[in-house]
């Protein structure tokens, strides 16, 4: 048995946190969360599939695929920060974007509760998606 599997044969896998017996938060095989943390490049690739993972999630949507790469952009940033089903509750921006309405999508995505949440980074989509216009 290689080093990897004789670990994971005593830590598992588990892929989502949780607290080991000495009570540290942990992932994967056993990674220390709490004292270790992660460096950052894996911070940097774990960011990179989260990004790839959002836009397979928007690609069967026509109102993205068929958007310019800033629209594109500004969809994959909302989507990462709220998840895909509240991004669709986004129906009047959405609307908007199917027909090259970017002020007026820029305008609505100002309009929900999630700029209020968020305002500096709601304002910086917004920016994009009016820039496209």
């Amino acid at each position: 048995m290689n080093l990897r599997d004789w670990i994971i044969h005593h830590e598992g896998v588990r892929l989502l946190p949780y607290k080991c017996p000495a009570g540290k938060y942990t992932i994967g095989a056993g990674r220390n969360l709490t004292d270790v943390g992660i460096t950052i490049e894996e911070a940097y690739y774990l960011l990179d599939k989260d990004i790839e993972r959002c836009a397979r999630e928007l690609e069967p949507y026509s109102w993205y695929s068929d958007q310019p790469a800033k629209i594109q952009d500004a969809l994959v940033n909302m989507c990462f920060n709220m998840g895909l089903p509240r991004l669709l509750r986004f129906k009047r921006m959405i609307s908007c974007i199917e027909i090259h309405q970017y002020g007026d999508a820029a305008e609505e995505a100002l309009d929900s509760r999630w700029a209020r949440q968020v305002p500096s980074r709601a304002r910086d989509v917004a920016k994009v998606m009016r820039s496209a216009c």
